[in-house]
């Protein structure tokens, strides 16, 4: 018999066909109550596939008394229980690696269209502006100072997406990383004080809450943009708000929010921002590798007792 596996929500074909062809899976996002559902089937479930934006809540790891396995679409671990599944002796699978070269490119991508105006420049053509006068000048990119919040896998990538752009790259971590060639900034604010573009990579959850805070935009200061590609709660939202509608920085490019898909209404009237819709990832080739990573990280659970990928180490 193939392994009963719950599937958190809804998932595109190139995960779910897979998936189905495998194991025994129940889509947990059909039923009407989920609650009830567990409570009276969840039993019988040994696997759990979810993503990394959603996680398992853990009321709902309380109502999986079987669960050895979670497999997560993502790199995100913010909200995966894993301090409780480590005491339960839950294996905890992720994607990562598969996806850093997109979530890079889409960071510098924001870079390049807030520096440049590209956006707000396609805006200023398609409404018939161009007709009554010249865009206003922007910001070069190339040369400037780049400061990386969270130099870890994909802030690596960032650093190099950099070099191609004669960029002086510095950073800040919890710790120094001696691995790399990089300039360690041990204070976040002293990092935004020096550079020209902020980008923000570093995971979520409690430690990063707000992280980002006014203190930091103020010191990034009025020519200065802000680049998010990783949590929006890293980011204090209502203070990034305000400093792009007094100026107090230059621009921000975000692709994540606190409170998704909820975009804040003000930030929709600024031309001073880049706003996308949580897509860092998504690209065929790569959701496709992520797709794999998550069958292949269940495979080798039911095969071996250890998923491929864990952020438990």
């Amino acid at each position: 018999m193939k392994p009963q596996v719950l599937q958190h929500l809804h998932m595109p074909p190139l995960l779910a066909t897979p998936l189905h062809a495998h194991y025994d899976v129940h889509p947990l996002w059909q039923e009407a109550n989920p609650q009830a559902f567990l409570a009276q089937h969840g039993h019988r479930f040994s696997g759990y596939v979810t993503t990394a934006r959603f996680g398992v809540d853990l009321a709902t790891l309380d109502a999986l008394p079987q669960l050895k396995v979670i497999s997560s679409f993502g790199v995100g671990t913010d909200v995966l229980p894993l301090d409780a599944a480590r005491a339960r002796g839950i294996a905890v699978g992720y994607t990562p690696e598969v996806l850093n070269d997109c979530v890079a490119d889409t960071a510098f991508a924001l870079l390049l269209d807030v520096a440049r105006g590209l956006s707000h420049a396609d805006r200023f053509v398609r409404n018939g502006q161009w007709l009554q006068g010249q865009f206003p000048l922007a910001t070069k990119v190339s040369g400037k100072r780049l400061g990386i919040l969270g130099l870890g896998r994909i802030g690596q990538v960032v650093a190099r997406r950099a070099s191609g752009f004669d960029m002086d790259v510095r950073y800040h971590n919890r710790r120094p990383n001696p691995a790399v060639p990089y300039t360690y900034e041990p204070r976040l604010e002293a990092l935004a004080e020096w550079a020209d573009f902020l980008v923000v990579i570093s995971a979520g959850g409690p430690d990063t809450h707000k992280l980002v805070s006014a203190d930091v935009l103020r010191a990034l200061g009025p020519k200065g943009f802000l680049v998010n590609v990783a949590r929006g709660t890293v980011v204090d939202e209502d203070a990034l708000v305000q400093a792009l509608e007094s100026g107090g920085i230059a621009g921000a490019g975000l692709d994540v929010y606190v409170d998704e898909p909820r975009v804040p209404t003000r930030l929709l009237a600024l031309d001073n921002v880049v706003l996308l819709p949580h897509l860092a990832s998504a690209t065929h080739e790569t959701r496709q590798a992520m797709a794999d990573l998550v069958v292949e990280n269940l495979d080798a659970f039911y095969a071996s007792g250890a998923v491929r990928h864990s952020p438990l180490g």
